[in-house]
């Protein structure tokens, strides 16, 4: 596990998307880019209005950050939609991810396909973004996600839950790198994420849902990726933990769109 939370794709782009406190304070639109690609190979960029399929990802930033813009990056899993519209619902609950924005040209969907390539030495991954035209979709993500002070009291009480189910799962007895794992995630440093600067409300809830989901990856699956349920006895409880789990994750991915949610311009 790396020494810091990571955030998705679509959530670093929907923070430069807001710009710096949400206002127009933006960066050149190729740092931008350059801070959602990270070690990526150049993302490309299909279905973006006006534009010719496969340009490069400062465009798309460009092209959005020209005017007014409502955006938020929502998380959505099988059976939670998150708040995504249904235009873009499967290709982005595939995904595990997309960016929403409403410009004055109208409202899109941006939802990334990942292909990774290379070894676990020397990693490396492949991203399209797909442009969906969507109806508005502001007004109901509220009662999708909440509010950002909705979020934050909500992790609290996750927390609480995410511990106490990693207690009754014994992680740190049944793997060896868990004790580790888990220090490591309660000193991460979330400062040096690729962003812009945040307010502090924003920032406790990103780093405080980020480590939470990044907990709940480490009693869900073993050293090596696979599902295990621990120390589970029967089917019954190892079913309690699970579902116990799934909702923290719920309300982890609810809060980080929570905390990109907002206008600029």
């Amino acid at each position: 596990m790396n020494s810091e939370p990571d955030l998705p794709r679509s959530v670093v782009l929907a923070l430069w998307l807001r710009g710096a406190g949400g206002t127009t304070d933006m960066p050149d639109a190729a740092d931008a880019a350059a801070c959602v690609e990270g070690d990526d190979e150049p993302h490309r960029v299909h279905g973006l209005p006006g534009v010719g399929d496969g340009t490069d990802l400062g465009t798309l930033v460009t092209t959005w950050t020209a005017g007014p813009r409502t955006v938020a990056a929502l998380l959505p899993s099988p059976g939670d939609p998150a708040g995504v519209p249904a235009a873009a619902g499967h290709a982005a609950t595939e995904a595990g991810e997309c960016v929403v924005v409403t410009t004055p040209a109208g409202s899109f969907a941006a939802v990334p396909a990942i292909t990774p390539f290379g070894s676990h030495l020397e990693p490396g991954h492949l991203v399209e973004w797909q442009v969906h035209p969507v109806p508005d979709w502001s007004t109901g993500l509220l009662g999708a996600i909440g509010t950002l002070s909705d979020a934050e009291r909500e992790l609290r009480s996750s927390l609480i839950t995410a511990t106490e189910a990693l207690d009754a799962l014994d992680v740190a007895r049944w793997r060896d790198d868990a004790r580790e794992a888990i220090e490591r995630l309660r000193s991460a440093d979330t400062a040096r994420w690729p962003v812009p600067e945040l307010d502090g409300r924003r920032a406790r809830v990103l780093q405080l849902a980020t480590r939470l989901r990044a907990i709940v990856a480490l009693g869900s699956f073993d050293a090596d990726g696979r599902r295990d349920d621990g120390g589970a006895v029967n089917l019954w409880q190892a079913d309690q933990r699970s579902t116990a789990l799934r909702e923290v994750d719920r309300t982890a991915r609810h809060a980080i769109s929570a905390a990109t949610f907002g206008e600029a311009g």
